[in-house]
């Protein structure tokens, strides 16, 4: 007979019960916390400036057109002016995404 019955309401006591011993933690947490009693230790930072680190852009247009950080070079500039790139400078390539890949390719190579 029982279960036939349908819920008519929900028992949200175990609920109400749950978030006041959660209330309760908090707020014990909290007051030990400003009055000291609790040792936190939070991080520091320093105040020392981070070295900016130099990278390098490549762009290669729908044309073909490449460009070394917004300016115009053709395929042998760049291959010269990678010579000169510090091997542990992060290097961004972007691209048009219906670019065919040949012209990736090439300036890769």
């Amino acid at each position: 007979m029982m279960e036939d019955e349908e819920f008519k309401s929900i028992n949200v006591i175990p609920f109400v019960d749950i978030m006041l011993v959660l209330l309760t933690i908090v707020l014990t947490t909290s007051t030990f916390i400003k009055a000291g009693l609790l040792p936190v230790e939070l991080p520091g930072a320093s105040g020392k400036q981070s070295e900016s680190i130099e990278s390098w852009i490549i762009e290669i247009d729908i044309e073909g057109r490449i460009y070394l950080d917004s300016k115009p070079v053709n395929l042998d500039d760049l291959k010269e002016s990678t010579r000169s790139f510090d091997r542990t400078a992060p290097v961004t390539i972007r691209l048009i995404k219906i670019l065919p890949y040949r012209y990736l390719w090439t300036s890769l190579i």
